[in-house]
């Protein structure tokens, strides 16, 4: 179950790294795994707010 989250995310943050940088650069796999770390931490945010009352 964790993998296809974690494959899911990684595919969105793929798109959205490629939208600044092309896919054929270096670091292409950095700036996707720092998408992704932001990805996660804007879930967890909403979902802490989201639970407040």
């Amino acid at each position: 179950m964790i993998g296809w989250l974690l494959r899911i995310l990684l595919v969105a943050a793929g798109a959205i790294a490629a939208l600044f940088i092309s896919r054929d650069a270096e670091n292409f796999g950095v700036v996707q795994g720092l998408v992704a770390v932001a990805l996660i931490g804007a879930i967890v945010v909403v979902l802490a707010l989201s639970r407040r009352k």
